[in-house]
């Protein structure tokens, strides 16, 4: 699974307000937190920046422009209340689907373990 994106980036809003809930943070410094968070993924700056605009969108995250430091100036985001309930709910549907896939795991390796051998 090394090298692998995240197939159509299902999670990557959950894991961008992950690393919001850690701090505040420009899309490239949140590209940077989830290089280390998610190591064997390959992701996609444009899709960080996508999928920012749709959390932003949607009240999930808010957006302001810092003017502050020398060179282009970035939009650094944070995550609002509403966010925080999102991440709550992503956090709840991710734990359920852990159990299920582990249950899934387990009964495939009993099933394994007991198959009969094949003829020759």
């Amino acid at each position: 699974m090394t090298s692998e994106k995240i197939k159509g980036y299902r999670h990557l809003p959950a894991f961008i307000l992950l690393t919001l809930g850690q701090g505040p943070a420009h899309g490239a410094a949140i590209l940077g937190r989830l290089r280390t968070t998610l190591p064997l993924v390959n992701l996609d700056s444009g899709a960080i920046y996508r999928t920012l605009a749709g959390l932003e969108a949607d009240g999930e995250v808010a957006g302001a422009w810092d003017t502050s430091g020398r060179g282009p100036a970035k939009k650094v985001y944070r995550i609002t209340p509403a966010g925080w309930t999102r991440l709550d709910a992503w956090r709840t549907d991710i734990a359920y689907r852990v159990r299920l896939l582990t249950t899934f795991l387990q009964a495939a390796e009993t099933v394994q373990a007991n198959r009969p051998q094949e003829a020759s």
